[in-house]
């Protein structure tokens, strides 16, 4: 794809940076002064600082400027904490009732006054809100009455075609007639995992796990092998090669861009070793590619599908996370499993919304979506950035923070000597929710990690709600 000016210019600042040219605290030009050089917007300096600011080459002081930053805590004191499990486990799909933690409420009268840093959907300020409900009006004028019939059962053909060509834009190579529109990302996947395997068959899947999916490993009645994801590099091919080498492995699960809720980026030499791993054996790869389209810079990465000419590569994805939790539509890619999975599909329902479809079909056809997508993206940057801030500050010292490279969230770990129960807890009691790392995963690995989501808008109280719990955290050390 091609780059946009400012990841252009942040480019060659950032070379300048890692070249050793411009040093740990060397003053950056103002934002006025790069307008005036390269002769562009206000907007589009300000982005390219964005950019480098969530790599971590560039800190923001206010009324200061720019300036070219240190090493950040993690980076000099090291990931090992934030790595999965260490050994080949077979587990069974079973919850210790981590559910709970997740879907508590607290007293609906009081909902005002939560907090929450725990729900992985666009805040109201993100989501393109005139844009969904324009596009919705003009399909009801246009579409009228047909809007209250069946759609085809596989998804809108009209729909599959935008989708299929906007794919080739990261060099994907989706058959429009194969691909299925399913009721959310999370059908999707159930769809593609049901299609593969049986109850009691070994999948290999990704350490920590966005629970939703887990969810949907246990009513399979599946048994895992966690395999560990890395901050800094992402699923841990090795140990999925030792794996398979273990047991035979009837899948392989993992959200190669932008994983929920760390944030890395598998890289493409990795993703290539992957699939031959599972090409050698014949395992079936399921990538989960909804946090695809939110690189916070440089181009949109590539999927996994996008390397394969053997179809065992099943890719999914949904425009929840990039227009709206409401938008109730998904997609899936089921390569050579087209036939399972559409059997699968028409025993879960016939249709998704009509309205949802068209909707969709119509940003897509105009340039809308990715504008949005382009301003969303670097939002969320911003976002990243200043939470990491704000950890960094007012947490503990020892806390240990992933570094996102795109998508909604931050992995954190705290030292054993805080008591986590307690932490949530007087969380809860003031009006603050995370989630916590026990949800992301069968086994107990992550019992001091959590997550953190920075898709809502910081306003005051927001932040100081942040602030309040990095105090709790430090009055829960024991």
């Amino acid at each position: 794809m091609q780059k946009y000016r400012y990841e252009e210019i942040a480019a060659e600042m950032e070379a300048n940076i890692l070249e050793g040219r411009l040093k740990p605290g060397h003053k950056l030009p103002s934002v006025r002064a790069l307008k005036l050089k390269y002769n562009i917007g206000l907007s589009t300096v300000q982005n390219a600082y964005e950019y480098l600011m969530i790599k971590g080459l560039v800190a923001s002081i206010p009324k200061s400027g720019y300036y070219v930053s240190g090493p950040k805590r993690e980076d000099r004191e090291g990931q090992k904490s934030l790595k999965g499990p260490a050994r080949i486990v077979v587990h069974d799909a079973i919850f210790k009732n981590n559910l709970s933690v997740i879907t508590a409420h607290a007293d609906p009268q009081k909902k005002h006054s939560i907090t929450e840093f725990n729900v992985a959907a666009p805040g109201e300020f993100f989501i393109p809100q005139k844009l969904l409900l324009r596009t919705m009006q003009q399909v009801i004028r246009e579409k009228g009455a047909g809007l209250l019939r069946y759609y085809p059962s596989n998804g809108s053909e009209f729909l599959k075609e935008h989708l299929a060509r906007r794919a080739t834009t990261y060099h994907s190579r989706f058959r429009a007639e194969e691909l299925i529109i399913t009721d959310g990302a999370i059908q999707a996947f159930y769809i593609a995992l049901a299609s593969v395997t049986a109850p009691g068959d070994v999948i290999a899947i990704e350490s920590p796990c966005i629970f939703s999916m887990l969810e949907v490993v246990k009513n399979l009645r599946l048994k895992v092998i966690e395999i560990p994801v890395h901050e800094g590099s992402g699923f841990d091919v090795a140990f999925l090669k030792r794996a398979a080498e273990q047991a035979m492995l009837k899948a392989i699960v993992l959200t190669p861009n932008f994983h929920n809720p760390t944030g890395a980026l598998l890289a493409d030499a990795d993703k290539k070793e992957l699939l031959t791993i599972a090409q050698s054996r014949g395992i079936p790869i399921i990538e989960n590619d909804v946090f695809g389209d939110l690189n916070f810079s440089g181009t949109r990465p590539l999927n996994i599908q996008s390397m394969d000419n053997s179809g065992l590569v099943m890719t999914f994805s949904s425009f929840s996370k990039t227009l709206a939790p409401g938008i109730r539509l998904g997609w899936l890619s089921p390569g050579r499993f087209f036939k399972q999975a559409e059997q699968l599909k028409f025993s879960l329902g016939s249709t998704v919304s009509p309205i949802y479809q068209e909707s969709i079909a119509k940003l897509l056809a105009s340039s809308s979506y990715d504008r949005h997508v382009r301003k969303f993206r670097m939002q969320l940057a911003a976002q990243a950035y200043h939470t990491i801030n704000l950890i960094s500050e007012f947490f503990p010292g020892s806390t240990r923070i992933s570094q996102p490279k795109g998508g909604y969230s931050i992995w954190l770990k705290m030292e054993k000597k805080v008591n986590m129960k307690l932490f949530y807890k007087h969380c809860e009691q003031n009006g603050i929710r995370f989630t916590p790392g026990s949800a992301f995963s069968f086994s107990n690995v992550f019992e001091q990690h959590f997550r953190i989501v920075f898709a809502s808008k910081y306003t005051p109280q927001r932040e100081e709600m942040l602030k309040l719990a990095g105090k709790i955290a430090s009055d829960c050390t024991l």
